[in-house]
């Protein structure tokens, strides 16, 4: 058998693993790490006969893992090597080599701190950063530095940053093999942006197949649908060559087409595999030597700010092209397509983000609670949980009661955690138990864990999916059976038994299902508001695609919404019936009395009603609300909205603005300014306010004597004094002073009737003069002045000129400071 590169790096392997309790490989795809290194291990003297595990990121890896080691001993999987994967695990007293996915591993860990059966625990693939991968990591660091110094870790993978990961695992050795990859042209395609994503990768591959007559096709896309289109269009206008077969790789395909992808073709014959990222590492598609890559991949974007997460399409990094292109150079001289240009590489990610800083962290959350960690500081990781995401993860564990207030996991919650699945599903399933209804709780659950099984259908209705389920209509056999056993599996992990028969009732069963997936989700719990439109518990709003029978629901529980956008896309939902939340759904519920400033009509409203979260369920008037808790709104509402809602009259007005004025010239006057007031209205107004809820009664109050109240007894006889409201001129009249500017009061009167007056006016003890508007006999201004000696002096007598042309019958003497003042047309003695 041809020797793989790894051999040649194991020796230094093993020399550190026998000194240093932890390890670094690097090894290019094709060295064969996967399964020469496990297999190197075994008979190492610091295992002591124990076994090993090895976390493999994806399920048809770990089985073709095992498979291969196996047959190298000439042995089954379940032998020396065995695997444990969801759904599926073939393990035996003989085993010593276990490959599992990333949620077991935890399990194992969580069931036994210390990993007393294990000898080393081997992380592969490592740079594909899935959030289990990190924790599984972080718990095993802890387990080692506390229970197991002897326990040895190894962090594999092809591409990544070796110098941060060594230094996490105490300055491990790196070790650095080559991997057996032959030389790969790379031909960058660019863009037409006449064509669809779709129809370039078909017309790449065309191209690829014309151009070299020899190897496999592997191309990359980043999910099912386009790996769909993608076939339907090679398959169009004659399609491919007769000798050239098209076949599917991803996640969710039958064990034995996934096997059927990867295995080699016939004599003569060419495959063109469509993978997802499946493909990207761990597995080899025997007799690949070209690789078509989109360029994209597809990620869970999870929201704090919603607590929801949605599938982003976004560019792949440097490092996962990489891995691409190195699967065309396995097996001999290769190429790889990129549609992309070179420039636009350069911009490329160096990596992609780990899973953990973009990732719904409840599952997380959990397994940590569980593990006893309520800080993940306590752990060492490449990358801490994000904080805002790891809070909103423990608020959702409180309300499905998994933890408690001090973050320590319920009894409730350790069941949660065994169950392996999001902690929503979990609780759905164990309340399930006491409905009677753990059979459809597990249905539910297997749907909601797996892709839509009817995707294209235009109904959001989950009942149709159940429906589907059981009859085998209109759905993918495999992923019936998919789903169905994952159901058995959970079913059998459940304690209550069926105390109902749902099926041979829809309308009940269909409000089972509703009930459960509230339990499930209760912040998106839905109410509707509009055609097709629902505002869910959490706040934000939703909405369905079209019109649909399900549109008619006044409530719903969203399962499966698409975050993107103002609204979310509901894409699975079911009805939820009114009745409920009086009973089954009352804990979700909260009895508040609310007593509100309502800005759109201006008045204080006072309600009692029934909450869950956002969505008001029940809303009536409260008949005696507490009348301090009115007048505190009162007082937000006029707050808020401004003092246009007092009825401050015109001489209301002019007591604040003398106020006003000699708060300026005298520091010991009060602050009556418009912010002060309205900082302090707690203290003068709300006194006035009982009895009163809305804009309409503030008009009853009369401001002019509260405000006055700001004013003790001495302070408003010098208000009087100092800043009259009026101020008698030589003619006798009583004419008001206009103090609407504070900094300039002014006096308007008619020029003859200041006849004799030799100086202007002071206020404020004689530091403030009055702003003098002359009038003339018909009330217009003729002169501003502030110095009316030097008018009488100066400006006088061209005034007079103008006025007695004008107004020839008043009287318009030559000396008016000797002049009698009059308010008639002439003096009564003239």
């Amino acid at each position: 058998m041809q020797q793989l590169p790894i051999e040649a790096a194991l020796p230094e392997l093993l020399d550190a693993l026998r000194s240093r309790p932890n390890a670094v490989l690097i090894a290019e795809p094709g060295a064969g790490k996967t399964t020469k290194v496990p297999l190197a291990l075994l008979e190492e003297p610091w295992l002591q006969g124990k076994k090993i595990v090895m976390l493999e990121p994806r399920r048809l890896a770990a089985r073709s893992a095992a498979a291969y080691m196996s047959a190298t001993l000439g042995e089954q999987p379940g032998g020396t090597v065995g695997y444990r994967v969801r759904m599926d695990t073939k393990v035996s007293d003989k085993t010593r080599i276990e490959i599992v996915t990333e949620g077991v591993l935890t399990r194992l860990l969580q069931a036994d701190p210390a990993l007393e059966e294990y000898g080393a625990i081997l992380f592969d693939e490592f740079h594909e950063r899935h959030l289990h991968g990190d924790l599984g990591l972080a718990l095993a660091l802890q387990s080692q530095q506390l229970l197991r110094d002897e326990l040895r870790i190894v962090v594999m993978s092809a591409t990544l940053d070796a110098a941060a990961v060594s230094a996490l695992l105490g300055d491990a050795p790196v070790i650095a093999s080559k991997g057996r990859v032959f030389p790969v042209e790379t031909v960058y395609t660019g863009k037409k942006m006449q064509e669809s994503f779709e129809q370039r990768i078909a017309g790449t591959v065309r191209r690829a197949i014309s151009e070299h007559l020899e190897g496999d096709v592997l191309v990359f896309l980043p999910g099912v649908r386009e790996i769909r289109r993608t076939a339907a269009l090679l398959a169009e206008g004659g399609g491919l060559p007769s000798l050239v077969q098209v076949a599917e790789l991803h996640g969710s395909l039958p064990l034995s087409l996934q096997q059927q992808a990867i295995a080699p073709c016939g004599p003569g014959m060419r495959k063109v595999v469509l993978s997802t990222a499946i493909a990207e590492s761990s597995l080899t598609v025997e007799g690949v030597r070209i690789v078509v890559d989109g360029g994209l991949m597809r990620v869970p974007r999870f929201s704090p700010r919603t607590g929801m997460s949605r599938l982003e399409t976004i560019p792949v990094s440097k490092a996962s092209a990489d891995q691409r292109r190195g699967r065309a150079g396995r097996v001999a001289e290769g190429v790889c397509y990129r549609l992309w240009t070179e420039q636009e590489h350069a911009y490329l990610k160096p990596y992609a983000a780990p899973e953990i800083e973009e990732a719904d962290l409840a599952s997380l959350a959990l397994e940590l609670a569980v593990w006893g960690v309520g800080d993940p500081s306590e752990l060492r990781w490449l990358n801490e949980p994000p904080q805002a995401a790891y809070r909103g993860a423990r608020e959702l564990l409180q309300a499905l009661t998994a933890i408690d207030a001090e973050g320590k996991p319920t009894p409730h919650g350790m069941r949660m955690a065994g169950l392996g699945v999001h902690p929503r599903l979990a609780h759905m399933l164990l309340v399930s138990e006491e409905l009677g209804a753990a059979g459809l709780a597990c249905e539910l659950a297997a749907l909601l864990s797996d892709r839509d099984p009817l995707a294209g259908e235009r109904s959001a209705d989950i009942q149709l999916r159940l429906q589907a389920l059981r009859s085998g209509a209109g759905i993918d056999r495999a992923a019936a059976e998919r789903v169905k056993q994952q159901a058995r599996q959970w079913r059998g992990m459940l304690t209550g038994g069926e105390k109902r028969k749902h099926e041979a009732d829809p309308a009940k069963e269909q409000a089972l299902a509703g009930l459960l997936l509230a339990h499930a989700y209760p912040d998106r719990i839905a109410q509707k508001r509009g055609e097709g439109k629902y505002l869910l518990a959490n706040g934000r709003g939703a909405a369905l695609a079209g019109a649909q029978p399900i549109s008619r629901a006044p409530y719903l529980v969203a399962a499966e919404l698409d975050d993107a956008g103002a609204e979310s896309a509901i894409r699975l939902a079911a009805e939820l019936p009114a009745g409920l939340f009086d009973h089954e759904l009352s804990s979700y519920t909260i009895k508040e009395e609310s007593i509100e400033w309502d800005k759109s009509v201006l008045a204080v409203r006072a309600r009692s009603r029934v909450r869950l979260g956002a969505i008001i369920l029940k809303e009536k008037p409260m008949p005696n609300p507490d009348p301090e808790k009115v007048a505190l709104e009162l007082v937000r509402g006029i707050r808020e909205t401004g003092f246009d809602l007092l009825p401050f009259n015109r001489s209301a007005k002019q007591l604040l603005a003398r106020m006003r004025l000699m708060a300026k010239h005298d520091g010991s006057w009060p602050d009556v300014s418009e912010d002060a007031l309205t900082d302090r209205l707690e203290h003068w107004l709300m006194p006035h306010l009982y009895g009163l809820k809305s804009a309409a009664d503030l008009q009853k109050l009369n401001m002019i004597e509260i405000i006055g109240e700001l004013l003790d007894w001495t302070k408003r006889r010098e208000l009087d004094e100092q800043v009259p409201t009026h101020i008698t001129v030589p003619s006798g009249s009583r004419i008001p002073i206009d103090y609407s500017d504070p900094d300039n009061p002014v006096l308007a009167a008619r020029l003859q009737e200041l006849f004799g007056w030799k100086e202007t006016p002071r206020i404020a003890g004689g530091k403030l003069p009055l702003t003098l508007h002359l009038l003339s006999p018909s009330q217009r201004p003729v002169q501003v002045t502030r110095d009316l000696a030097n008018f009488w002096n100066e400006t006088y007598f061209e005034v007079k000129k103008d006025l007695k042309g004008r107004y020839p019958k008043h009287y318009w003497p030559d000396d008016p400071l000797a002049a009698q003042p009059t308010n008639r047309v002439r003096p009564r003695n003239s």
